[in-house]
C-alpha cells in the first residue's frame, strides 16, 4: 500500500465536470488499496474574481484581508470535490489548511509553512478515507489566516508529502510534464523524461510557471519524489529527482524565461563602504525581493548600481530609489519595465566550456544585445529588451539541439 499526494490545479478542477472527472481518478487509485491525500487550488479564474472585488473596496487592499478572501476559492473546491467522491461511494473528508492544521508564519500574501500538524490526516487516511485539503493557505500563530503566494498550493503539496512521509507527490496540471522550454514560445520544446531537483529549481527561479519554486525547494530538501503530468491525458509526465545518471545526456536541459522583469539604475553614488547596503536595505524593508544586480565603478570614485525587481514592484523600488539617491548624493535614478529575462539551465555546464560562448554568440547573431548578465554553476541568465523574448528563446532552443535530446 502506498501513499500518494495528489494536486490538482486550477484548470483541472475549473468545472464541475472536471471536479466530477478528478474526483474518479482519485477513487481509481483508492480502490487499487493505495491511501490518498488531494490538494486542490481555487478553480480557475476564481482568484482573479476575488482579487478585482478587492480592488473595487480598496486601491491597496489590506494583506490580512486579502488573505481572509482569497482562501475561500480553495475551500468551495475541496467540498465541491468531496461531494462528488460522496457521489461515487467514496468516503472522504475536507480540510482547510487551519483545520489540518498547517502552521506558517504571519506574512500575509507571502507566508512560509512552519509546521504541519499531520496525526488529524493519518488518522482519516487509517480509516481508508480519501483526504482533501485546501492549497495555498495556512494559519499562523495567531489563529489569523494566511496565503502562501500565488502558486502555494504547489508548495502545500509537497510539504504534506514530507510530513506524511509519502511514496510520491504527484502535480497534476494543464501541461504533461517540464518541457525544454514554453511550447507556446516554441513549438519543437520536448517534454522531459526527468530533470534534476538542481535543474527544476532554476528553471522554477527563473521563470518556469509549471512549479512554484518553494514546492521544488521543500521536495529538494526532504528528498521528496515529485512528479509533473497532465491531468487531462495519461503519460508518466516528467519525474524531478536528484539521480543525474537519468537524465538525458544533453548539456543544457531547458530554456526558462521571465517576462516580469524591471531593471532600475542609480547612478553617480560615491564609491564608499557599504553603499551596496545603503541602497538595497529600504527595498528590502518594503518586501521587495532583488535579482539580479550589477555594479560599475567609474575613475571618478563614483559607481553605478543596476539591479532587476518584479515588474509589479518596479514603481515601489523606484520611489524607494529616488529617495536613497537624494540622501547620498547621487546623481540621477533610471529604470525600465520594458525588459525580459532569459535563461539556459544544465548540470552539464559544471563539466563543458564552450556554453556561454555559444549563448552569446547566438544572440549576437539574431542582433539582440545583452543587458545584464547573471550566472551560476547550472545556468547563465541574460536580460534583453522584451521585444527580443521570442527570437531569443527560439534560437538558443536551436543553438543547444534541445529539439534533439537522447532520452534515457
Amino acid at each position: 500500500m502506498a501513499l500518494y499526494v495528489y494536486k490538482f490545479g486550477g484548470t483541472s478542477v475549473g468545472s464541475v465536470e472536471r471536479i466530477k472527472s478528478v474526483a474518479e481518478k482519485v477513487k481509481k487509485a483508492h480502490d487499487s488499496g493505495d491511501q490518498i491525500v488531494v490538494v486542490v487550488s481555487a478553480m480557475s479564474g476564481e482568484t482573479n474574481r476575488l482579487v478585482a472585488l478587492a480592488k473595487e473596496m480598496q486601491t491597496q487592499p489590506t494583506e490580512r484581508e486579502m488573505d481572509v478572501l482569497l482562501s475561500t476559492g480553495e475551500q468551495v473546491t475541496i467540498s465541491l470535490l468531496c461531494m462528488a467522491l460522496h457521489n461515487l461511494g467514496c468516503d472522504a473528508s475536507s480540510y482547510t489548511g487551519g483545520q489540518v492544521k498547517i502552521l506558517t508564519d504571519s506574512s500575509h500574501t507571502k507566508a512560509r509553512i512552519r509546521e504541519i500538524e499531520d496525526a488529524k490526516i493519518h488518522a482519516d487516511l487509517k480509516d481508508r478515507k480519501v483526504v482533501v485539503v485546501a492549497g495555498f493557505q495556512g494559519v499562523d500563530e495567531y489563529g489569523n489566516i494566511t496565503t502562501l503566494g500565488r502558486g502555494g498550493s504547489d508548495t502545500t503539496a509537497v510539504a504534506l508529502a514530507a510530513a506524511l512521509k509519502a511514496d510520491e507527490c504527484q502535480i497534476y496540471t494543464d501541461v504533461d510534464g517540464v518541457y525544454t522550454t514554453d511550447p507556446r514560445v516554441e513549438p519543437k520544446a520536448r517534454r522531459l523524461d526527468h530533470i534534476t531537483f538542481e535543474e527544476m529549481l532554476e528553471m522554477a527561479s527563473l521563470g518556469s510557471k509549471v512549479l512554484q519554486i518553494r514546492s521544488v525547494e521543500f521536495a529538494g530538501k526532504y528528498n521528496v519524489a515529485l512528479r509533473v503530468l497532465s491531468s487531462f491525458k495519461e503519460g508518466c509526465g516528467t519525474l524531478i529527482t536528484y539521480k543525474e545518471s537519468q537524465m538525458e545526456s544533453a548539456l543544457i536541459s531547458g530554456i526558462a524565461f521571465n517576462r516580469d522583469e524591471a531593471k532600475l539604475t542609480i547612478t553617480g553614488v560615491p564609491d564608499l563602504p557599504g553603499v551596496a547596503f545603503k541602497i538595497l536595505s529600504p527595498v528590502a524593508d518594503a518586501n521587495i525581493e532583488v535579482d539580479m544586480i550589477v555594479q560599475n565603478i567609474a575613475d571618478d570614485a563614483t559607481t553605478d548600481f543596476t539591479f532587476t525587481v518584479h515588474r509589479n514592484d518596479y514603481q515601489r523600488a523606484k520611489t524607494s530609489l529616488e529617495k536613497t539617491c537624494a540622501e547620498l548624493g547621487a546623481r540621477k535614478v533610471t529604470g525600465d519595465d520594458t525588459i525580459v529575462k532569459v535563461s539556459i539551465v544544465g548540470v552539464g555546464m559544471r563539466s563543458h566550456a564552450g556554453i556561454a560562448s555559444t549563448m552569446f554568440k547566438t544572440l549576437a547573431a539574431e542582433g539582440i544585445n545583452i543587458r545584464m548578465i547573471s550566472t551560476s554553476e547550472i545556468k547563465i541568465s541574460v536580460v534583453v529588451d522584451e521585444k527580443y523574448l521570442e527570437l531569443a528563446v527560439r534560437a538558443l532552443h536551436a543553438a543547444f539541439k534541445l529539439d534533439q535530446g537522447v532520452e534515457s
